[in-house]
Parts: C-alpha cells; structure tokens; sequence
C-alpha cells in the first residue's frame, strides 16, 4: 500500500464509532525453557483497545480471530506495518528519530527509512517531516557508501588471505631447500 492509499485509507474513520484500537507486537515469556534453562520469548500480536468515553481503562491483550474481525481497519494498517519493516530499516533504528515522532510518522502510514525517504517534497511538507525525510534520504545514501567500504574490506581480506598464503608456501620452500642444503638465491645458509 502506497502512501496516497494509506491517506484515503486511514481518513475512512475507526472500526467502530468511539473505540480505538491499534495493533502491535510484543515480545513475551512462554511458559518454555531452552536447554540451558534459560524461559523462551516469543512475539506476539497484541491488541489495544481503548474507549472514548473512558481514557483511563485500557483493554491491552493477545489478538484473536474475534480483535481481527472487530477491528479490520486496524489490522489491516497492522499488517502494512509489518510488510514495510520487513522490506526496509524499521524506523525504531534510524538514531535521528524521538520516540514520539516514530509513533506521529507511524501515525502517517510511514514504517521505515526507506518509505520515509521517498516522500516527495510536497507531501514532506505538507505532513511537516520533511527535515525527517531529509535526513532519512542521508541515512540511505551513507548506507551505500558503507556497501562500497564493506566490498573493499571483504576483497581486502581475501588478498590478506591469499598473502598469508603464499608467504606460508614460501616458508615451506625455504624450509625444504635448508633440508637439501640448497639456499635461496640472495639468502645466506
């Protein structure tokens, strides 16, 4: 789902009139141990309802086929959630980000760096991030140039490897030419 069928998607209102609710994953505690009797976490889909009327109760619990059937909207915006994090750098690991302005940007329909990076400038402005966007464009393009670095370190070691290598072959020569009483040529016995 792009960015304009998020907008009209997100504008056609709640699941239901005076409740919202919003899906999430959660990281919790099985009832399981590891083989080194350490518990085993699992993440689970969490939904979180909250009611106009009453602000201070929260009904915060695992997702069912029921939370999903009541609120498809929301599950729906849950999934693309999900999708876009899955395809790019989810936005909790762009350092340039408050806590709050991920959860305005998520408010948007903007998961991740790259979705947030490919606004346009009217939409950046008109959505009042487009220092975020900027930003978010500078993180990509670093992230090249380290995949530039990171091919160069890789070939670099492989010609580390293959020195080490021919130096361990010339070692062996040299040690088998003492053993026949034969010296390198430049070398004294």
């Amino acid at each position: 789902m792009d960015f304009n069928s998020f907008n009209n998607f997100a504008q056609s209102g709640a699941s239901e009139e005076g409740v919202s609710a919003r899906f999430y994953d959660c990281t919790v505690k099985t009832e399981r141990i590891d083989a080194q009797g350490f518990p085993v976490f699992a993440e689970v889909c969490f939904c979180e309802i909250r009611l106009k009327d009453n602000v201070s109760e929260i009904f915060d619990q695992p997702a069912s086929i029921d939370k999903i059937r009541r609120f498809p909207r929301e599950y729906a915006l849950y999934q693309q959630q999900r999708r876009q994090a899955a395809e790019g750098t989810p936005l909790e690991q762009f350092a340039f980000l408050s806590k709050p302005e991920i959860e305005a940007l998520k408010a948007r329909g903007i998961y991740s760096v790259e979705n947030l990076s490919a606004l346009d400038d009217e939409k950046a402005n008109a959505l009042g991030i487009a220092k975020e966007r900027d930003q978010a464009r500078k993180f990509i393009e670093q992230a090249r140039d380290n995949r530039c670095i990171e091919e160069w370190r890789r070939k670099e070691e492989g010609y580390r490897a293959r020195i080490a290598s021919l130096e361990e072959d010339v070692a062996a020569l040299r040690r088998a030419a003492v053993k026949r009483g034969n010296t390198l040529k430049g070398e004294k016995s």
